[in-house]
Order: C-alpha cells, then structure tokens, then sequence
C-alpha cells in the first residue's frame, strides 16, 4: 500500500470510528480495573447522589448503580442478602440494625451528611403558618391528610412524628396521616394537590417546583437529622472503598452543598 494509501485507509478508519462513537455502536474497553458498584440509598439522597455518582465514574472509571427506596426498606433488602455494597441510611437507627447483625463494616462508617425538616404545600396553595407549639396543624387540614412517611418505619416519618410530638400537635393529626412509603412519595402526593400539606426534607421540597416550603421546624423539635454510611460486609469490591473515599471528597461535599444537604450533625 502506498503512503498517500495508507494515509486514506486510517483517515477513513478514524472518521467510520467517529461515526460509530456518534451513534454508540463502538464500545471502548473500560479499565479493566473498573467496577460496578451497588448503592442502597435513602430516597431523599436521589437528586445530590446522582450527581455525585456521575462525577465518582467521571474520575474512577468505576460506576455506581444506586437503588433508592426507604430506609427501613433497603436495611431490610441487606437482611436478606441483596447484593448491595454500600448503604447510606437516612437515620442512625437502621444503620444500627444492620450493624447489631454485623451486616456492615463498622470501621467503614461515617456520617455523610444533615438535612432539616420541613412543612411543605402545593406550589398554588395560599395557606401560611409559623410552626410553634400546638399550633393549628388539624384546622389547616381542612378534613383531609397530612402526607407523611411512614412514622413507624421509615425516617422521615420519624422525624415529623418526633417533632409534631415535641410540639404538642400529633394527637390532633395522628389519624389524618397519609402514610407514604418514603418521603418522595410524600412529596409526590402533596406535589399533585392529593394532599394539602406534608412533611418532607428541606431537600426534596427545592428540588420539586410543584410544592413551596410553609415553614421550617425548629432543629430542637427532633432528633437531628444525619444519614450514615457504610460498606456493607459481604462487599469485597474495591471500587466500594474508591466511592466511600470519593464521598469524602471536596467534589462531593460540594455536590451535597449545592442540593441543600448541611453538614452532618456533631
């Protein structure tokens, strides 16, 4: 083959490789040190986690795959035996459960990140009110429910149980709860006008236009609120280790700054 030949075979190669990378038929290798990475992770973290998750593989090479659902429900999953490596729980308390069973690594966690809690109404509703004690949560209502996460399961609902308690209000509410699986389900319900008033994090109520936050509840009405994470034990990737360390990055931090999550609480 001649030079100038030559020169229009690799010139006709490099533009069909365009082409192919263009439509997605050509697949390049991944590292073959790359792994994919399972995460079981609070519903609440959705909207913060895949980014952070896009900026871990952009880095890493690795790829994290994240299932989201409540809490109560993932640790449950990890009970019995889902193929999870790294769970990050919106509360201590199923983190605990997990680790009773020694079904986390206990040198792998930490606390991720805090949050707060918040009264939330649909976007086009007028209603306005200061949270204090005993304030007037049932007339609000207006003869219809309160969209909440489940209250004995799952931690948001824990949380918003903890707090209308403190402030004197639950008693008036406790049979007018639309118990949500999760609390993006409880977002959801307030987001579409099927309930008039919920209680959310602050994070999922700036990520959703069709919902505006009424008031905020003061931090000393519930428990704080921290999500922990850990590796889970019967994980031996590495790549578990690379996304706990790339959690702790400022690329992360940032990430979860930006969607509203604090730091985690002392």
């Amino acid at each position: 083959m001649s030079g100038l030949s030559s020169i229009r075979a690799r010139t006709k190669w490099a533009l069909a490789a365009c082409a192919a990378l263009a439509t997605g038929h050509l697949a390049l290798p991944r590292d073959a040190r790359a792994e994919d990475v399972l995460i079981f992770a609070a519903a609440s973290m959705k909207t913060a986690l895949d980014s952070i998750s896009a900026g871990f593989q952009a880095e890493t090479g690795d790829r994290a795959l994240v299932s989201y659902a409540a809490s109560s429900t993932l640790a449950k999953q990890i009970e019995n035996r889902a193929p999870a490596d790294i769970y990050i729980s919106a509360d201590h308390e199923w983190m605990d459960y997990l680790q009773a069973r020694n079904l986390i690594e206990p040198a792998t966690r930490s606390n991720l990140a805090g949050n707060r809690l918040v009264l939330i109404a649909p976007a086009g509703s007028a209603v306005t009110v200061k949270i204090a004690p005993n304030f007037a949560l049932a007339s609000l209502l207006g003869g219809r429910l309160l969209a909440v996460a489940d209250p004995d399961h799952v931690p948001a609902g824990r949380y918003a149980r903890a707090a209308l308690e403190h402030l004197n209000v639950w008693a008036a509410v406790e049979r007018r709860i639309a118990r949500a699986e999760n609390v993006r389900t409880a977002l959801i319900l307030v987001s579409r006008g099927e309930t008039p008033l919920g209680i959310v994090y602050w994070t999922d109520a700036v990520a959703h236009a069709n919902v505006r936050i009424v008031d905020t509840f003061p931090a000393n009405t519930h428990p704080p609120i921290v999500y922990p994470v850990a590796q889970v034990a019967t994980s031996t990737k590495p790549a578990a280790g690379r996304f706990l360390s790339y959690l702790k990055s400022p690329a992360a931090e940032a990430r979860l700054r930006q969607f509203g999550f604090t730091p985690p609480p002392r």
